[in-house]
């Protein structure tokens, strides 16, 4: 009887994994980002949509973006960052350098812009999917002090951490 049990308590560990994943906005809600995203698998489509690396749109040496052991974001494809959100036009697609050269899209990025100091305590973050946006500090980025509200969505590449976590130990700057 308690083996009995103990089966089915462990059977139903990925479902209520599945439940609570759905409950908090789950991978239909990101289904027309999947749409809208889904032709630049093609990093020369991409360009031609008006995504570019940050190398060439900010001026910065730093087109892979990694934090150690707590993994990486990849590369990130910028097109404009102004203070509009909208869910199937994300400001940055991320990607990965394969080792034969090509480039794999695991994620976007929504990026609203905050200013040259971060919010103020209390302040309201920004929400989509369900899901807070980040306050990230891109000073190093920039040269300037410039903050931004970011929020990463792995919809291309599985991130054990979470779907809507920053780093994804999954995806390498290698």
């Amino acid at each position: 009887m308690l083996k009995r049990i103990l089966i089915a308590a462990v059977a139903a560990i990925p479902l209520l994994a599945i439940a609570g994943y759905a409950a908090a906005g789950g991978q239909s809600d990101l289904a027309a980002v999947r749409d809208a995203t889904n032709a630049y698998h093609d990093i020369g489509v991409a360009r031609d949509a008006g995504y570019t690396t940050e190398l060439a749109l900010f001026g910065t040496t730093t087109t892979c973006i990694s934090n150690g052991n707590e993994g990486a974001m990849g590369i990130h494809m910028v097109s404009s960052v102004d203070n509009t959100l909208d869910e199937t036009h994300p400001e940055a697609l991320l990607y990965e350098k394969r080792n034969d050269g090509s480039f794999k899209l695991t994620g976007v990025e929504y990026i609203l812009p905050i200013g040259s100091s971060p919010p103020p305590a209390g302040a309201t973050p920004p929400t989509l999917f369900g899901q807070d946006f980040n306050v990230t500090d891109a000073t190093g980025f920039f040269g300037t002090p410039t903050f931004l509200w970011t929020l990463h969505v792995w919809i291309w590449k599985p991130n054990p951490a979470g779907i809507f976590e920053s780093w994804n130990t999954r995806v390498t700057c290698d």
